[in-house]
This record gives structure tokens, C-alpha cells and sequence, in this order.
């Protein structure tokens, strides 16, 4: 396998990133790529925070995953920090190949970096295969999420 390469994402990779979190049934529902204008914009945003962390897998030069990491500091949990994993997507040339798995083990570990005590995420209820993933790298279903649409 050729070498893979987790780092910061950069502008110019905004195209691949969108494609990759277009590429699934519920993703097809949410994104758009007519128009990466809200994409850019929403990436200057996470770029200028310190909090945001927007990374993708590159082999050969490709861009074959990504994720966002964000790093939350709180008063609970005597004054923890948490991170939180969302929009995790693996190119579907990589499924199956063990990036996820080294995406969420990069996620961890910059969470430790950064002084987390937690990480969390979640994953829609009609992913069963994400669940099974998640929970297979130790994670645990613990909380039922909400959501409001605004």
C-alpha cells in the first residue's frame, strides 16, 4: 500500500472533500457540488479557528478521506475538554482498507495532543455498518442525540 498522509486540509481540496461527503444516501440528500461556494466559505471559518480541525488522507497525492475534529472546552466533567468527530467519509476506491480505522486512531490521537478526556461522535441511526465500526474501535453508544433544524 502505498504511503498515506493525514495533515490539515487546504483550500484546494474543498472539491474532493464535498464529493466524499456527497457520496452516500444521506449525504446525496445534503450537499451540493453546483455550488462549492458555501463550502469555501464554511472552510475559511474552520480555518481561522483553533478549535476546528478540517483533515484529510492523502496517497499518491489524492485525497482519500477526511474528517473534522473539534476541540470543546467545558466546565462538566470537572472542566474537561471533549472533542467531538463529525463528517468522517473514506473514498469508496479506499472502503475496506483500514483508512477509517487510521483516520479515528489520527482523531484520538490529536485529541489526546490537545488535552482531551473525552472524544465523541455520532452517526446517524440508519448507518449500521458506521455503528458497528465505531463501537468496534471502542467507542460506546451511550446518549441519544437531537437535532433541530434551523
Amino acid at each position: 500500500m502505498n504511503e498515506l498522509v493525514i495533515r490539515p486540509a487546504i483550500m484546494d481540496e474543498i472539491p474532493a472533500i464535498v464529493a466524499m461527503l456527497a457520496d452516500d444516501p444521506l449525504g446525496a440528500q445534503r450537499e451540493t457540488l453546483e455550488d462549492l461556494s458555501p463550502y469555501y466559505a464554511a472552510f475559511e471559518r474552520l480555518d481561522q479557528d483553533p478549535n476546528q480541525h478540517q483533515a484529510v488522507a492523502v496517497r499518491e497525492g489524492r485525497v482519500v478521506g477526511t474528517l473534522q475534529l473539534t476541540i470543546i472546552p467545558g466546565l462538566s466533567r470537572r472542566g474537561s475538554t471533549r472533542s467531538v468527530i463529525e463528517g468522517v467519509r473514506v473514498h469508496a476506491d479506499e472502503r475496506g482498507s483500514g483508512l477509517g480505522t487510521r483516520l479515528i486512531e489520527w482523531a484520538i490521537a490529536e485529541s489526546r495532543r490537545q488535552g482531551c478526556q473525552l472524544v465523541q461522535l455520532t452517526s446517524d441511526v440508519t448507518r449500521t455498518d458506521a455503528r458497528r465500526f465505531y463501537e468496534r474501535l471502542g467507542f460506546e453508544p451511550s446518549h441519544i442525540g437531537f437535532k433541530l433544524a434551523l
